[in-house]
């Protein structure tokens, strides 16, 4: 019982090896203004919006995101620059919250900033715990364009 055959191997024809090579990366710098620069999508009745095909696509998941504006009188002094504050999931990102902010409100924001805030220690006798950590995220709008959160407070 022979392990090695070398006739076999060598009787073999070779095959051109083609080497697949890495496409060079883009070195292009872009920013999170990048992002949101483009077209936006038109809103369609129900809450469905068209896409570049004309493909209706539906969210939805905009109450999901925006968990609640900020009523503080903070708040209120930026609302006078176009800042809005809310109170978002915790797992949603810049992008997430551009479009949650668009189905919701019909206006598209220039930026947004995040701040991830932590959950309080809070303690009653010998028992202690915390509070829920929570994100909080500051939208500006284009000039001329607002939404009122602050009627009727």
């Amino acid at each position: 019982m022979k392990i090695f055959n070398k006739e076999k191997t060598e009787n073999k024809e070779k095959k051109p090896s083609v080497k697949k090579t890495a496409k060079p990366l883009d070195t292009a710098k872009t920013s999170m203004k990048d992002l949101y620069a483009g077209d936006v999508p038109k809103l369609v009745v129900g809450g469905a919006k068209k896409d570049a095909k004309g493909k209706t696509v539906k969210r939805g998941n905009a109450y999901r995101i925006l968990v609640k504006p900020l009523i503080t009188e903070k708040a209120s002094h930026m609302g006078a620059i176009n800042k809005y504050f809310f109170a978002v999931s915790n797992k949603a990102n810049k992008i997430e919250i551009t479009e949650a902010v668009f189905e919701t409100y019909g206006i598209k924001p220039t930026a947004v900033n995040i701040i991830n805030l932590l959950g309080k220690q809070k303690r009653s006798g010998r028992i202690s715990g915390k509070r829920k950590d929570w994100k909080k995220a500051i939208v500006t709008l284009p000039k001329g364009q607002t939404i009122n959160l602050y009627e009727g407070v």
